[in-house]
């Protein structure tokens, strides 16, 4: 029984209505849903790095008689500087569009706003099938990564919002899990396309499969997101005693709100969203670690292999790295998620976890890179590996839960920006630098490691932080702009109904 002056939240109230059907769409499957999109966006990674599909450039021996090259390195004639600028082009996309998707969240339905991004990603895949050139394949790439840029700023707060409290990292875990899986499986993917049906292939099937997901974002109807106005939902008519009184309140609104005041400019908006994003200290904290950390992560993905065999002369060093990388990237990104969910996932404690996972797993990498022995180095750094990506969830649920709930897609784009210019895009050439001047495998690996350090020491200083968990704030009420829309709209409603 509800008491006097308590109001029934929308699941006891629709319990309780008889005629109340229970919703298809569960949060399990609404989240599995974003999950598989999510390992999707990853295969295509793979795919584009795969050997089938990126191929090799062709060889002229000595004599001038050429091999002919194969995939698309092969059949465009690319210089390893433009195979590697496919992959700038799509961070390129992906960076540059990041904010924008946050920003318009603001204004237009957020899963609408993913819908419209995988419907470019879609085209984009199928016009790098069609691509005839190195230009044309490059512009869709960048517009590969202008569509994944949609889903990265608004899926995670979907999951933080759909999940039960106690699960919220576990369902976050499973979500970044489909990184690597994805990565590997589209290196299988593509090898095997590409050699069975040509690399162009690889690209329409991707095509095909998210074509499926697009479909289902413009028709399910997903939960609403917190922090933000359903912009789909249909306010209810107006009783007839209360049209002669909201029109006059209309009119009073309309002449004292300015037109040009009560619909602020989308730039000033995201301005106003983006000083208030980097004046939370938590936010900062967490996003320099972050920054630290995926400078490492990035140098270790790019220059691990090379790395394995100059160091112990490893003949399958990818096979060895990418196994590694799958395995211990699965359990250490779910290991993470539950570990934070039994100790009570707050903000301080997640810092913890964060500087722990990571400095112990810069120990034990530390530590395999001075053994000598080829299998000792493995044993350690598997383990290490396995603390090192312990962090995958729990660093993007500080950045989701240390601002107001309005903020998130803007925090994880922002996030997303950052780490990537700041952390992986320039530490392979760097690490490439260091070691053309030290020709040394094994010491410019260890120096790359010690940087882990770093982060773990500045995710250490944010368990000391006074960090309040702002993910329950509801700031939206409080937001001039939004209260002006508001009531605009209901003076629009009222003056129709008259």
């Amino acid at each position: 029984m509800t008491k006097v002056g308590q109001r029934d939240s929308p699941a006891t109230a629709e319990a309780s209505t008889p005629t109340a059907k229970k919703r298809f769409w569960t949060p399990l499957k609404f989240v599995a849903i974003l999950c598989v999109i999510n390992l999707i966006n990853y295969v295509d990674r793979g795919v584009i790095a795969s050997n089938g599909v990126n191929g090799s450039a062709r060889v002229c021996d000595p004599k001038g008689v050429c091999s002919a090259g194969t995939g698309i390195q092969g059949e465009f004639n690319l210089s390893n500087f433009q195979d590697g600028l496919l992959s700038s082009a799509f961070m390129v996309g992906l960076l540059v569009a990041s904010p924008i998707f946050a920003g318009l969240s603001k204004r237009f339905n957020p899963f609408k706003l993913i819908g419209v991004g995988l419907t470019v990603w879609t085209l984009a895949a199928i016009g790098c099938g069609f691509s005839y050139n190195f230009w044309m394949i490059a512009v869709f790439r960048m517009f590969v990564g202008v569509g994944e840029a949609s889903f990265i700023s608004l899926a995670a707060p979907y999951i933080d919002d759909s999940a039960p409290a106690a699960r919220k990292n576990l369902w976050l875990g499973w979500f970044y899990m489909c990184i690597p899986a994805g990565v590997a499986l589209g290196y299988v993917f593509g090898g095997y396309v590409g050699e069975h049906l040509g690399w162009r292939w690889a690209f329409y099937i991707e095509a095909v499969l998210m074509a499926f997901f697009v479909v289902l974002c413009f028709c399910i109807k997903p939960p609403k997101l917190k922090g933000f106005a359903d912009k789909d939902s249909k306010k209810p008519s107006a009783s007839i005693e209360t049209v002669a009184l909201a029109s006059a309140e209309a009119s009073q609104i309309k002449t004292e709100t300015p037109k040009s005041k009560s619909k602020k400019n989308l730039f000033v908006l995201f301005g106003r969203d983006l000083k208030s994003l980097f004046s939370e200290k938590v936010f900062i904290v967490n996003v320099l670690g972050y920054i630290t950390y995926n400078f490492v992560i990035g140098a270790y993905s790019y220059w691990g292999p090379k790395a394995g065999y100059g160091i112990y002369k490893m003949k399958n060093a990818d096979m060895v790295f990418g196994g590694l990388t799958i395995v211990c990237g699965i359990i250490g990104t779910l290991g993470g998620s539950y570990v934070l969910d039994r100790i009570n996932a707050t903000l301080p404690n997640t810092f913890k976890l964060l500087a722990a996972s990571t400095l112990f797993g810069a120990a034990l990498c530390f530590a395999a890179f001075c053994m000598k022995n080829m299998y000792a180095f493995i044993a350690i750094f598997a383990l290490g590996e396995i603390l090192i990506f312990a962090p995958q969830a729990p660093v993007n649920f500080v950045c989701l839960h240390c601002v107001r709930p309005n903020l998130r897609p803007l925090s994880m784009a922002s996030s997303t920006v950052l780490i990537h210019v700041l952390g992986d895009v320039p530490s392979s050439p760097l690490y490439g630098q260091m070691q053309d001047r030290l020709k040394n495998w094994r010491t410019s690996t260890l120096i790359i490691t010690s940087i882990l350090f770093l982060a773990a020491i500045i995710w250490g200083i944010g368990i000391f932080m006074d960090s309040v968990d702002r993910s329950n704030e509801e700031e939206i009420e409080d937001d001039d702009e939004v209260k002006e829309e508001k009531l605009e709209s209901k003076a629009d409603n009222n003056s129709s109904v008259v």
